[in-house]
């Protein structure tokens, strides 16, 4: 059931909880809106605070249960681990490329953090709390999506002995990276706004 599973955790990240929050609470299009991801935190800029923490354990819980479905459907699979990782690819892409929104969605920070809990929780607990400290310093959330990208890898190679966690822990930081490629910019220049400014 490889193809299958792939195809289901593509379309549960798909579901485009940020978007439907936008339009349910103010008929607002998000990807029209501040920074134009439909992700949590422009949610909470633009929504409110209870539609974006609804929004975070939606995205975190597509991740996850990508992960989790692959493991139930492929449970005697010698290739569990790789099957189990691409799953939650698929979620990622899901989230990024959504096809109901014309393949423009989120940057796939909370899936990706619900995709590695499904994986491996410790190494996903430890990258949580790499976000958390560097935000709780500096207030920015894509610099705190930055340094835990860039540190999963790290945490996965010395909490996990499988490659395909490794494998994914590297293609999942370049895909944070590369979504986060305009805040990089501006973090650069110095005009990233910290939680609560405007953009």
């Amino acid at each position: 059931m490889p193809l299958l599973t792939l195809l289901l955790g593509y379309l549960l990240g798909s579901i485009p909880s940020g978007f439907l929050a936008g339009q349910w609470c103010k008929g607002i299009d998000l990807r029209t809106i501040g920074s134009g991801s439909t992700g949590a935190t422009n949610v909470l800029r633009n929504v409110g605070k209870g539609p974006a923490l609804a929004v975070f354990f939606v995205d975190v819980a597509k991740g996850a249960a990508a992960v989790l479905l692959a493991r139930s459907l492929n449970p005697t699979s010698a290739l569990i681990d790789w099957i189990q990782v691409l799953a939650g690819l698929a979620a990622l892409a899901g989230h990024i490329w959504p096809v109901w929104l014309g393949f423009k969605g989120g940057k796939a920070v909370a899936t990706g953090f619900g995709m590695f809990l499904g994986l491996a929780w410790p190494v996903g607990l430890a990258c949580f709390g790499m976000f958390m400290a560097v935000f709780s310093i500096s207030r920015i959330v894509s610099l705190a999506s930055v340094v835990a990208a860039v540190s999963l890898p790290l945490l996965m190679a010395a909490g996990s002995d499988s490659n395909a966690n490794l494998v994914v822990a590297l293609v999942a930081m370049l895909l944070v990276l590369w979504r986060h490629r305009s805040n990089i910019q501006r973090l650069i220049n110095g005009t990233e706004p910290q939680l609560g400014q405007k953009p």
